[in-house]
Order: C-alpha cells, then structure tokens, then sequence
C-alpha cells in the first residue's frame, strides 16, 4: 500500500491525492463559528419568512433556512468525526428540490390566476 502512496506521489509531482490518516479533530471555537453562521442564516431566514409578503422571497428563505441547518449538520458530524450529519443533509437537499419545484409550480400557477404574488390577496381561498 505504501508503494502505490508513492507511485501517486512521483506521478503528480510529489503531491499525494488520498488523505493517508484519520482527519484530525475538530476544534470547539471552529464549530462554534459553524454554529453562529447557521444561526444567523437561519435567522434571517425566519425574519424574512415572517415579514415578507412576496411568495418568492418567502420560497426563498424557506431555502434559506434548509441551507443553514444543513451547515449546522456537517459541521456536527464534522465535530463528532461521524458522517451521520452528512449523510442526513442529503435528504434534508432532497426535500429542499422537492419543495422547489412545488414552490415553483404553484407559483406559476397562482400568478397566472390573480396576476399577483402578494400573500395577502391569498390570505382567503374560495373552494
């Protein structure tokens, strides 16, 4: 195994391109800075969900929110050395596609029947 490390080496110029130890920890201060964006991210998410009227800007923060705790689960799996984070992230990006493309759709649907995105105008739904 120690030869094939080497061969790499000599044939991309000394630089070796597979990690070749266990990742070293984590420090408590660099999660604790993860922690503060996701914090922020998701925060302005909620203010701006919260206080905007426009249906695509409140699509957009909802994405926003997904982002930031996607980096709060990295960087927790990141911390703990487990890939339990990561892996959970996928399917938190999976459900932020599917919600999208729904966003997306109804969206369109709903300005082509009031000409309008103003959550108001829809606050009363006629069934």
């Amino acid at each position: 195994m120690a030869g094939l490390v080497e061969m790499v080496s000599v044939c991309f110029g000394g630089v070796a391109l597979a990690q070749t130890g266990y990742p070293a920890e984590m420090h408590r201060l660099t999660l604790d800075h993860y922690m503060v964006v996701s914090a922020v991210m998701f925060a302005i998410g909620l203010i701006g969900f919260l206080t905007r009227r426009n249906l695509i800007i409140m699509f957009l923060c909802t994405e926003l929110m997904f982002q930031a705790s996607g980096i709060a689960l990295v960087a927790l799996g990141r911390y703990h050395l487990d890939f339990t984070g990561q892996t959970f992230v996928i399917f938190v990006l999976t459900v932020a596609a599917a919600e999208a493309a729904m966003a997306l759709a109804l969206v369109v649907l709903l300005f082509r029947r009031r000409e309008s995105l103003d959550a108001e105008e829809w606050s009363e739904l006629n069934g």
